[in-house]
C-alpha cells in the first residue's frame, strides 16, 4: 500500500512560454467585485503624466481660500488622470500640495481599488497613504486588508499588518497574513515578509519570505516544497528552484530526497530561439538506489527540439536515454509514464517547396524489457515530388527513399535500401461519388551485409513490382422518417480492385516491416505490411458499404460500415516463410458501428469476424451515458485473441470488461471511478476511485489506485530484486488558487489517469 500526500502550493509557478496566469473560478459566485468610486470616468488611453494632469473636485459644500486650503464636504469626488477618489470629506492644502480625505473613502486607479478610513496624498510625488484599508487588484481575484497601505511614486503598493486571499469575502477558506507586502506594479510580483498561512482560520504554515505572481510574468525563486510518504520510497521531500534566466531561457532544479532510495536530482532547462524554435533538456540522476541491492547509478537524459530555420527548412530532434528498463516504473520522472516502454531517438531536417520536399532523418528506438532491439536508421534520405494535372487530369508523384539500417549488435545483418516509387493517378471527385485509378512501379535495391547464418539472404537484391489500384465510391441519399423523426439517410458503397505483382523476397531481411491490422478502413490499403521489406502480391477485390443517418440539423446520429476482401489468388509473400499459413479465399469481415442510441446514450462497436472459421478475431464495444459534459457512465468490453507478448514472445488472449463513471455529487464535489476486469485471468487489472472538491479558491482530490504493474526484465542488472505484480496507493492533492498554483485540479486528467484512458465512443456529437 502506498500513501502519498502532495501539497501543491507553487509559490513561483513554472509557466510555458505561451502560458497566461488565470486564477480559475467555479462560476460567477466566485467573482470578487471591488466597489466603484462614484466619479466621472475619463478616457485613460491618452492620459498624460499625472503630475501634469489637472485636479477635478466635486462636492456638495466647499470652503476655500485662494492659494491656501480648501475644504470639501458631502459626496466629494476627486480625479487626477487615471486616479479617482470619493469620500465624505476632503481637505486640499494647495501650498503643500497635499490632499487628506476620510469617510466612506474609495481610491481607484487602473491597477487597484482601495477603501480606507482615511487618506493622505502628496500631489507632487503622486504618493498616498491609506489607513484601515481594504484593497482589490484589478484583473485578479486577489484582495485583502491592511492596517496601512502606501502607494509609492512608482505606483507600487506597500502594505503593513496585512493579509490577502482569492476567496470571496463570505467564503474565506484560506488567508495569508503578513507583516509586510510589497506589490511591484512594473514587475507584477508581490514580495511577502513574515507570512502565516491560515486554512479554515487555522494557522498551518509559517514562511519568513516568499513572492507570488500577480500576472503571467515569471520570476526566479524557490518553489513550494512537495512532501509525501510511501512504503516504497519512504519519506519524500522535493524542493524545486526556478531560475528565470531570461525571456528566452529558464531552468528548474529539483532535489528530491527519498529515505528508502536516496537523493534524486532533476533538472529541466527550456529555451526559445527566434520565436520559431524551442526545446528542452532534462537530466535526472539517482546514485546507488538504496532500495535495490547492488543497484548501479540510475539516470535519465532527455532532449527535444523543433522549429523552423526559415520559410523552407524545418528541424526536429528527440532523444531519451535511461539507465535501466524499470526507471519509469520506480521513479517519478517528468518525461514518461510507467506504461511507456519505447524510447524514441529521432533527428530530422526537412526542406519544403511547393511541388517537392526533401528530408534527412536518423532514428533509433529502444524498447524497454526486450533483448532484441529494432534496427537503427542511420540515416534515411527522402525525396518526394508531386505535380498535379500534368496531362488531362493525371497527377504524377515520385517518392524516393535511401535508408541505411544498422544495429547495435554486430552479429545482426545490416543493409542499405534504395526505393523509387513513381506513380500516375487519375482522381475524379464529384458530389455523386469518386473514382481513382492509380498505377505504381515499386523499385527497390538492397545491399546487405550478412552476418548471421541465414543462408537464404542475398548480398544484393533488386526488386521491381508493378501495382495497379482502381477505387470507386458512390454517394446515394434519401429522406426517411424513423423513430418519429425526419432523417437523411446516405448509402455509400465502394469497390477497390488491387493488383500487385509477385516477386520472391526471401533473400531480403526484415528491417522495418510488420503486419498491419485489418480494421474496416485497413481493408482499402494497398499494402499488407508496414515498411518496404515485404511487398505482398495481390489480386483482390475489396467491397465496403457505409450508411449514415443525419437529423434535421445535419448532425450525424448513426454510422455503420461493413467490408471484406475477396482474394482471386493466394498471396505468396509472408513475413516468415517457415510458417505455413492458412490462405482463405476472403479476409475477415470487418464492421464498425457508431450510434446515438437515444437521448443521452451512445454506442460504439467494432468487430473483425473470420467467416471461414466462424470465430471472432477482434471485437470491442462501448456504451456511454452522457447526459451533460461533466457526467459520464461508460461500460466497455474488448476481446483480442492471440496477441503477441513482446517480452515473452508468447501469445495471449485479451478479454477485458470495464466500467468508468464521472459524476458531480454537487456543485463542488466530483466523483470519478474506473474498474477493469480480466475475464481470462479472473482478476481486476485496474481500480481507480477519486473524489475531487473544488471551491472558488481551493481544490482537493483524494484518490485510490490499484493496478497491475508494468515490470520489465533488467538484463544488465540481474541482481535487482523480483518485483510485485500489483501496486496500490492513496493520493491526496491540494491546490490553493492564487498562491501561484496551476489552477484547479482537472476532472479530465482523472479520466486519463490510469492504464486505460477514456475515449468517447461516438465523436459525432459532443
Amino acid at each position: 500500500m502506498q500513501i502519498r500526500y502532495l501539497l501543491a502550493l507553487c509559490l513561483f509557478p513554472i509557466y510555458s512560454f505561451a502560458d497566461n496566469l488565470d486564477v480559475a473560478t467555479s462560476g460567477s459566485q466566485c467573482l470578487v467585485t471591488p466597489p466603484v468610486a462614484p466619479v466621472e470616468r475619463i478616457d485613460e488611453s491618452n492620459a498624460p503624466d499625472l503630475k501634469l494632469e489637472e485636479i477635478k473636485i466635486h462636492s456638495q459644500r466647499t470652503e476655500a481660500q485662494l492659494g491656501n486650503r480648501a475644504k470639501f464636504n458631502g459626496n466629494v469626488s476627486f480625479s487626477q488622470g487615471a486616479r479617482r477618489i470619493s469620500a465624505e470629506e476632503a481637505i486640499l492644502d494647495q501650498d503643500k500640495e497635499q490632499l487628506d480625505a476620510n469617510g466612506n473613502l474609495i481610491f481607484q486607479d487602473e491597477r487597484f481599488t482601495v477603501t480606507a478610513e482615511s487618506l493622505t496624498a502628496q500631489m507632487r510625488s503622486n504618493q498616498a497613504t491609506l489607513k484601515g484599508a481594504q484593497y482589490w487588484l484589478h484583473g485578479q481575484q486577489v484582495h485583502g486588508d491592511a492596517k496601512n497601505l502606501e502607494i509609492t511614486k512608482d505606483n507600487n503598493l506597500l502594505l503593513s499588518q496585512t493579509n490577502f486571499t482569492t476567496c470571496p469575502p463570505d467564503q474565506v477558506s484560506w488567508l495569508l497574513e503578513a507583516k509586510k507586502i510589497k506589490i511591484d506594479s512594473e514587475e507584477e510580483w508581490g514580495e511577502i515578509w513574515d507570512a502565516k498561512l491560515r486554512i479554515a482560520d487555522i494557522p498551518i504554515l509559517y514562511i519568513p519570505y516568499m513572492t507570488v505572481p500577480v500576472s503571467d510574468k515569471r520570476k526566479s525563486g524557490l518553489l513550494f516544497p512537495q512532501v509525501s510518504s510511501s512504503t516504497t520510497n519512504g519519506i519524500e521531500l522535493a524542493l524545486p528552484y526556478y531560475w528565470n534566466i531570461s525571456p528566452e531561457y529558464d531552468l528548474t532544479f529539483t532535489p528530491h530526497y527519498m529515505s528508502s532510495r536516496g537523493l534524486f536530482l532533476k533538472t529541466e532547462f527550456r529555451y526559445l530561439s527566434d520565436n520559431d524554435q524551442q526545446g528542452q533538456l532534462n537530466i535526472e540522476f539517482l546514485g546507488n538506489d538504496d532500495k535495490l541491492d547492488g543497484s548501479p547509478n540510475r539516470y535519465l537524459y532527455h532532449w527535444q527540439h523543433q522549429g523552423a530555420i526559415d520559410e523552407n527548412w524545418r528541424v526536429r530532434a528527440n532523444f531519451t536515454q535511461v539507465s535501466d528498463n524499470n526507471y519509469f516504473n520506480d521513479l517519478d520522472s517528468e518525461i514518461s509514464r510507467s506504461t511507456d516502454n519505447q524510447l524514441f531517438r529521432v533527428g530530422e531536417m526537412a526542406y519544403f517547396e511547393q511541388d517537392w520536399n526533401f528530408s534527412a532523418r536518423v532514428q533509433d528506438i529502444d524498447v524497454l524489457g526486450t533483448i532484441q532491439e529494432p534496427y537503427q536508421v542511420m540515416p534515411q534520405l527522402n525525396f518526394n515530388y508531386l505535380r498535379a494535372d500534368i496531362w488531362k487530369n493525371l497527377d504524377f508523384s515520385l517518392n524516393t527513399e535511401l535508408t541505411n539500417f544498422t544495429h547495435k549488435d554486430n552479429s545482426f545483418d545490416t543493409a542499405t535500401r534504395l526505393h523509387i516509387e513513381p506513380a500516375l493517378t487519375l482522381p475524379i471527385h464529384k458530389p455523386a461519388g469518386s473514382f481513382t485509378a492509380e498505377a505504381k512501379l515499386l523499385q527497390t535495391y538492397y545491399a546487405q551485409d550478412i552476418q548471421s547464418d541465414n543462408t537464404q539472404l542475398d548480398d544484393n537484391v533488386s526488386r521491381t513490382i508493378p501495382q495497379i489500384r482502381v477505387h470507386g465510391k458512390a454517394n446515394f441519399e434519401r429522406p426517411i422518417y424513423a423513430f418519429e423523426q425526419n432523417y437523411r439517410q446516405t448509402l455509400e458503397p465502394q469497390l477497390q480492385y488491387l493488383y500487385t505483382g509477385h516477386e520472391d523476397q526471401t533473400g531480403v531481411g526484415l528491417y522495418d516491416t510488420a503486419q498491419l491490422q485489418n480494421d474496416y478502413f485497413g481493408l482499402f490499403r494497398d499494402r499488407r505490411f508496414s515498411g518496404l521489406d515485404r511487398i505482398a502480391d495481390a489480386n483482390q477485390l475489396t467491397y465496403g458499404l457505409t450508411t449514415r443517418l443525419f437529423d434535421e440539423s445535419n448532425n450525424e446520429q448513426f454510422k455503420f460500415s461493413l467490408g471484406q476482401i475477396v482474394y482471386f489468388e493466394d498471396s505468396k509473400v509472408q513475413l516468415d516463410e517457415s510458417i505455413i499459413e492458412d490462405k482463405p479465399s476472403s479476409s475477415v469481415l470487418a464492421a464498425e458501428l457508431d450510434m446515438h442510441v437515444q437521448s443521452d446514450w451512445f454506442l460504439s462497436s467494432a468487430i473483425q469476424f473470420d467467416t471461414k472459421r466462424n470465430d471472432t478475431q477482434k471485437s470491442e464495444v462501448a456504451l456511454d451515458y452522457r447526459p451533460s459534459t461533466n457526467k459520464l457512465v461508460q461500460v466497455s468490453y474488448r476481446y483480442v485473441p492471440d496477441l503477441l507478448n513482446t517480452n515473452t514472445n508468447n501469445t495471449v488472449n485479451i478479454a477485458q470488461t470495464g466500467l468508468r463513471v464521472a459524476w458531480p455529487i454537487n456543485d463542488s464535489l466530483y466523483f470519478v471511478g474506473n474498474w477493469y476486469y480480466d475475464l481470462k485471468e479472473e482478476r481486476s487489472v485496474e481500480t481507480y476511485t477519486g473524489l475531487q472538491y473544488e471551491s472558488c479558491c481551493w481544490a482537493a482530490r483524494l484518490s485510490y489506485h490499484y493496478r497491475i504493474k508494468t515490470n520489465y526484465d533488467d538484463f544488465d542488472n540481474p541482481s535487482i530484486e523480483s518485483r510485485e505484480l500489483f501496486e496500490s496507493g492513496i493520493y491526496l492533492n491540494f491546490v490553493i488558487k492564487g498562491l501561484g498554483g496551476s489552477g484547479p485540479l482537472g476532472v479530465a486528467d482523472m479520466l486519463n489517469d490510469g492504464l486505460f484512458s477514456y475515449r468517447k465512443p461516438l465523436y459525432l456529437r459532443n
